[in-house]
């Protein structure tokens, strides 16, 4: 697919993710999938007991979620009918993987969206709060992933990463128009 056509269908916002008119929206969760701070817990908190619940489910049938893995779940109260939930990597000056691991992040996000034929999806800033990933470096994997997805797979449609703050709006900014 030609890279304009990709372009088109990535969009950056500034925002909150749990308000994002969206298919799903992707979860930077723990390995445990019940709950915790940042972006995992304003998920949970704005969701309901419904995402607690599935995650529960996940948990018993597979132990959790390993690093740069991704399971879905209803979005509960939230405006998606699903949440993707993957576990990114804590940052350990990159020579642990973190790379790959953020990447598959990615990936296996797409993967599930795709797989459940769903429209648009949205992402945060997968490691770069709590887990101290560079938010730069973090966010050239996040475009590169998606462009890469995007160019070879027809779902979903949408990418939107939804940054926090100014700051991260920018970068993902910078990062596409380069």
């Amino acid at each position: 697919m030609p890279t304009s056509l990709v372009s088109k269908r990535i969009q950056v916002v500034q925002g909150d993710i749990t308000r994002q008119q969206v298919s799903a929206i992707v979860n930077a969760a723990n390995s445990s999938l019940l709950g915790g701070g940042g972006v995992d817990g304003a998920i949970h908190r704005a969701g309901g007991p419904a995402i607690l619940e599935a995650c529960r489910r996940i948990r018993a049938r597979q132990g959790g979620c390993k690093t740069g893995e991704a399971v879905i779940t209803t979005g509960g109260r939230l405006p998606a009918a699903h949440v993707i939930h993957t576990v990114g990597p804590v940052w350990s000056g990159g020579h642990r993987g973190e790379p790959e691991l953020l990447a598959n992040c990615y990936r296996n996000s797409l993967r599930l969206a795709a797989e459940h034929q769903l429209a648009s999806v949205a992402f945060p800033g997968i490691s770069t709060g709590i887990y101290g990933y560079p938010k730069k470096e973090a966010a050239a994997i996040a475009v590169r992933e998606a462009q890469q997805w995007l160019a070879a797979n027809e779902w979903p449609q949408q990418v939107v990463f939804v940054a926090f703050d100014e700051e991260s709006r920018k970068l993902y900014e910078q990062i596409l128009a380069s």
